[in-house]
């Protein structure tokens, strides 16, 4: 028995599944990416509770799973995993972990064999399918076990939370750590100039149509082929594509041009199957093409370049397609990404930069970049975080100099009116500061007609929030005006030169005393002297009934 000490973030993950289990989060979930040991980190976990007694369950889809799931636990622990499959029944058998597909643990005739204590801790692997009825079916007759989840992704394509089902997040170790800290391969990905128009490809269940995909790449596979003549020699290679014939068509294609290649896929026998992965394991191939077979379970260190001809905007996919490439192998420098220029009308199409950022913007420039160097005669091959460093750049830089921008045209904007508050202190009243709002109406945000009042009359709206805040406002702006008082824009341009307390004057004084200033070139006259108790000497007002609020300049 080889027994594998866990790197530093296994114990890390596996101590914190234990500490969830211990708070009372009995359902909770290891996030780990593609290639960082995921299976080890529950195997020993079900070590430990073995060796505290319990029984545990290791729940999967395929049986491809299962076996991998029953082999590594034996190599890492020693431990014999009893089957739980078609005939093959683990009920009287001394072996403390059973390894089940969900396709026959859900049946009700199977589950009915099991007591609902029967197992102590269920390990649901590749967690993201937990949510279908089958596993819910499975997981619900063992009420009181406490379950761990595990999987690459914590997120499904049919946009449904997994915090439906599990507690918690134990621990969570993305493909980005993992590269920095040197336990996965550095990624580099290059764009290739050819545009694939995807514009009629309609959407199902959230993302797009294999069926449509298969009509929209099959004019292409031949322009493709050729760019993997000049890019993908001498590298072994994955290709994923939307449909088996597609698969096996550009199989065809690749063979054409000297490339050792083969095809697996589902109709496969078992055995074909084995065989074909054998042979590209051990290097007797090329290139492995698929329709989408190989997106989980398979695990093949060696693989140092990989093609998505089946675009998806559903990150968790696209991530467990490019994870087939991340692993560390001996000779292998980096992992190839061969990206095209995917022309769609819809902008939620993943590519290699969102394999290490959650910025839509920095995921968005950082496309950006990668397309426009496929334009260059030599393009450009971009390690993908150092390409994701610079693109935080750039976006850094172009928001800043957004808020600046924004920053200006608020200060230009504010010194187009008076601040509510300020203009409360300069009528000398207490009214808006005492003022709190009690009916529902009142606490109902400003309207857009309120808005457009108070920017007329020159009051700045943008510090006021409520509907019975801006009523007050224009019932007391209203009231100034018949009183023949001054008027907000009266106030900023002259306290704005010193003056004080201009609230209190009469609009006729105010507009007086504008009218001298403007005539001395807008400096104010050498015989005023605004700081102080100045007052305005009383005018010869024309009759405020001439004058109109609308067409008021001051």
């Amino acid at each position: 028995m080889l027994v594998m000490q866990l790197r530093p973030y296994q114990e890390e993950a596996k101590q914190a599944i234990f500490e969830q289990w211990k708070q009372g989060n009995r359902k909770t979930l290891l996030v780990l990416a593609t290639g960082l040991g995921k299976t080890i980190v529950f195997c020993s976990t079900i070590e430990q509770c073995v060796k505290e007694g319990q029984r545990a369950l290791i729940l999967a889809h395929r049986g491809e799973l299962l076996t991998q799931a029953a082999e590594k636990l034996h190599k890492t622990t020693g431990l014999i995993a009893s089957l739980e499959k078609a005939e093959s029944s683990c009920l009287g058998d001394p072996a403390r972990v059973v390894v089940g597909s969900v396709q026959t643990m859900q049946s009700d005739k199977r589950l009915a064999r099991f007591p609902k204590d029967y197992f102590h801790t269920i390990v649901v692997d590749e967690a993201h399918h937990a949510l279908s009825d089958g596993y819910q079916r499975v997981l619900e007759h063992f009420p009181d076990a406490q379950v761990l989840g595990v999987t690459a992704t914590p997120d499904r394509g049919d946009k449904r939370n997994l915090g439906q089902y599990f507690d918690s997040i134990a621990y969570q170790y993305d493909i980005a750590q993992g590269i920095r800290d040197g336990y996965l391969s550095p990624i580099r990905a290059l764009t290739v100039p050819l545009s694939i128009d995807l514009t009629d490809v309609s959407v199902q269940a959230g993302d797009y149509s294999s069926g449509d995909l298969g009509e929209a790449l099959e004019p292409y596979l031949e322009q493709i082929a050729d760019a993997m003549l000049e890019h993908c020699q001498g590298r072994k290679t994955i290709v994923f594509l939307p449909l088996v014939a597609t698969s096996q068509k550009f199989r065809d294609i690749l063979e054409s041009r000297g490339f050792r290649a083969e095809e697996v896929n589902g109709t496969d026998s078992p055995e074909s199957r084995k065989a074909k992965l054998h042979a590209f394991e051990s290097g007797q191939l090329d290139v492995l093409c698929n329709s989408m077979l190989l997106t989980e379970g398979f695990d093949c260190p060696s693989i140092d370049c990989v093609i998505c001809l089946r675009p998806t905007k559903v990150r968790s996919l696209y991530t467990q397609i490019v994870g087939r490439g991340t692993r560390l192998h001996p000779g292998k420098d980096y992992c190839l990404i061969l990206d095209f220029l995917w022309h769609s009308e819809r902008h939620e199409l993943c590519h290699p930069a969102h394999l290490v950022s959650e910025d839509p913007a920095v995921q968005a420039k950082a496309t950006e970049m990668m397309e426009e160097a496929a334009e260059d005669e030599d393009p450009q091959m971009f390690d993908i975080e150092d390409l994701v460093v610079e693109a935080e750049k750039e976006v850094v830089a172009e928001r800043e100099a957004s808020l600046a921008k924004q920053l200006k045209e608020m200060s230009q904007r504010k010194s187009k009116f008076v601040d509510p508050l300020q203009w409360e202190l300069s009528i000398n009243t207490n009214e808006l500061a005492s003022y709190e709002e009690t009916m529902p109406w009142e606490m109902k945000p400003i309207t857009e007609k309120q808005k457009r009042a108070l920017e007329k009359a020159g009051i700045n709206p943008d510090e006021i929030d409520t509907n019975g805040k801006a009523s007050l406002i224009l019932n007391k702006l209203t009231k100034r005006r018949d009183a023949g008082l001054t008027t907000p824009k009266q106030i900023r341009f002259l306290e704005k030169r010193g003056f004080r307390k201009v609230g209190e004057w009469r609009f006729e004084e105010a507009r007086g005393l504008i009218d001298r200033i403007a005539g001395n070139g807008w400096r104010i006259p050498s015989d005023l002297y605004p700081v102080g108790d100045y007052k305005p000497a009383s005018l010869s007002p024309r009759p405020y009934y001439s004058q109109s609020w609308g067409n008021a300049t001051w």
